[in-house]
């Protein structure tokens, strides 16, 4: 993608829709001039002691340039661990093609798509011209079920309508893992931003039913329990890492 056509993607993908939304309880972390905070949720809350639930996760990530910086280092990969007592379930939900969705704008990505769908969300920006400060942009996000080979993924299609019409893709790759969180959902941003801007938040709400479903790990004699939802780590250029793991708390049925 050239860097015209690249300045005009970011203004025209992310200028579309509102701020990310504001929840309490969030964490932060901070190095090299560089602030990440990070809140998400659970709902229900209340959830079977045995057995699982329907659930819908919510995360959001917002970076943060300190001591009066104007510009950040570009975001290069995002990671989102989801604690094991939750479990993503694709069986059932029919996979969308990326060839679909992109180009497409956000009607006929979900005229294409609609049975995939997963999620939402929304994604910020600044944008870098030529002999200008950085501006801000933010778009919607729809996140729908797919594969990249045989593997499970979660294609995140964002779309703009200005100066020009233009949409684009990238895709969260689904794992599981052992440990404090079963379920790792991986993705990049090589082309997302170029030289020409760079990421500020991202937001994404997991909310099909029965798409993932979670239950309490309270203890035998205790109603509610404190555990970590989700553990992200935003990878930054130049090597800049900074990871964070949200704490919320759940109330046992049963």
């Amino acid at each position: 993608m050239g860097r015209l056509r690249a300045i005009a993607f970011l203004a025209s993908a992310l200028c579309a829709s509102g701020s990310l939304a504001s929840w309490a309880g969030a964490e932060a972390t901070q190095k090299q001039g560089v602030r990440v905070i990070v809140d998400g949720d659970l709902s229900p809350t209340k959830l079977p002691r045995k057995g699982s639930a329907p659930v819908a996760v919510s995360v959001k990530g917002e970076i943060q340039a300190l001591g009066g910086a104007t510009a950040l280092p570009q975001l290069q990969k995002l990671r989102i661990a989801i604690n094991s007592a939750g479990h993503i379930d694709l069986r059932g939900i029919p996979h969308c093609r990326i060839n679909h969705i992109n180009p497409s704008t956000n009607e006929q990505a979900l005229e294409a798509c609609r049975s995939s769908l997963v999620g939402e969300g929304s994604f910020s920006a600044n944008v870098v011209l030529p002999e200008q400060s950085p501006f801000p942009s933010k778009g919607k996000l729809l996140a729908f079920n797919g594969t990249i080979g045989r593997q499970p993924a979660i294609f995140a299609h964002i779309y703009g309508t200005n100066p020009l019409p233009t949409s684009y893709v990238f895709a969260f790759r689904v794992k599981q893992a052992k440990g404090t969180y079963g379920t790792v959902l991986e993705t990049s941003f090589p082309r997302a931003t170029g030289d020409w801007g760079y990421v500020t938040g991202i937001e994404l709400r997991l909310n099909k039913k029965s798409f993932i479903s979670a239950g309490c790990p309270a203890p035998k004699g205790f109603s509610k329990v404190a555990f970590p939802l989700l553990k992200t780590d935003f990878s930054f250029a130049g090597g800049l890492s900074l990871t964070n793991t949200l704490t919320r708390s759940c109330e046992a049925k049963g």
